[in-house]
């Protein structure tokens, strides 16, 4: 007799056992009654009748994440491929219609996806998706969220994560900058070129003009020099003309000695005779005495023309 009562205990116990469930933290259970819904149970430990309630399925409550990858034209002509990321959760207190009113919520947003993208981004250029990708993933947000609300399904965010054009744009769009850039710094170097040339004219303006006030101030020190050196050869008896001749003598053999010393020297001094520098002298002073005596004639020729008349 107790043999025969030990496969109804353990049927028992198994049905007692079937009769409890666990529900894990943000998840909910759909429990239907003879195939007709019944109740949503949350996270815990849960009771149904066995043999007459049982578990539909089961909805996570977390935000997951799908990656939609579409294929497009541009406004000028560009195929580009984007991908789009979309951050959607089941809403807690719609959880009958995510479960019940939708088989297959991410062939649903994919398709709403697909379908704003390739609405929006054939309105742009190449360059405008890249700027504008932010306007292309709140569209996207917009029109997702305006359907999917009503199967219980709250779109968090979207993001463009990737905008892929084909090969030979890129390579293209690479050349145009490479090339963009090496004109910016031939720009560069010509205005540091340009500037290093003014400032060179502005070194070398300057290097002449004090070159030339150094050699007036040498020449005004040296004639200030012979003044002095004529006052006092004046002194000691010795006239203008004699120390002139004495000065230009003295200078002419500072000359010689100076040549002779200086190895390397291009200098050449024409004439070299000791009697040169005497002769130029007095070639000078003769012409200066020949001048004034003309002048003085033509004073008195003129004087005397004033008496006849």
């Amino acid at each position: 007799m107790n043999y025969f009562l030990i496969p109804f205990i353990v049927i028992g116990l198994i049905i007692l056992i079937s009769s409890f469930f666990i529900v894990k933290q943000q998840t909910a259970v759909i429990v239907e009654r003879f195939g007709k819904f019944q109740s949503i149970r949350h996270s815990g430990l849960q009771l149904k009748i066995p043999l007459v309630d049982r578990i539909a399925g089961r909805l996570s409550l977390k935000i997951q994440q799908l990656d939609v990858i579409i294929e497009t034209k541009t406004l000028d002509d560009v195929f580009v491929r984007l991908k789009v990321s979309v951050q959607y959760k089941v809403i807690r207190d719609k959880v009958y219609d995510a479960f019940y009113k939708l088989d297959y919520p991410h062939d649903q947003i994919t398709s709403y996806v697909f379908d704003v993208v390739r609405a929006e981004v054939p309105k742009m250029k190449l360059d405008d998706v890249f700027v504008k990708k932010d306007d292309i993933a709140i569209a996207v947000k917009s029109e997702l969220n305006e359907a999917m609300m009503e199967y219980g399904y709250d779109i968090i965010k979207t993001l463009v994560t990737d905008i892929d054009p084909d090969s030979q744009v890129k390579a293209a769009m690479n050349r145009i900058n490479a090339s963009e850039r090496e004109k910016i710094a031939a720009q560069f170097e010509g205005d540091a070129q340009r500037i290093l040339i003014v400032e060179k004219a502005k070194a070398e303006a300057e290097s002449k003009r004090l070159q030339g006030q150094g050699i007036a101030d040498q020449r005004r020190e040296i004639a200030r020099g012979l003044e002095e050196s004529v006052e006092v050869l004046n002194r000691v008896g010795i006239n203008s003309q004699e120390a002139s001749a004495l000065i230009v003598v003295t200078q002419h053999y500072d000359t010689l000695q100076s040549l002779g010393e200086e190895t390397n020297s291009n200098l050449i001094l024409l004439p070299n005779a000791p009697q040169a520098g005497s002769n130029m002298l007095n070639d000078m002073v003769a012409s200066f005495t020949a001048s004034n005596q003309i002048g003085e004639a033509m004073k008195n020729a003129k004087k005397d023309k004033n008496k006849d008349e």
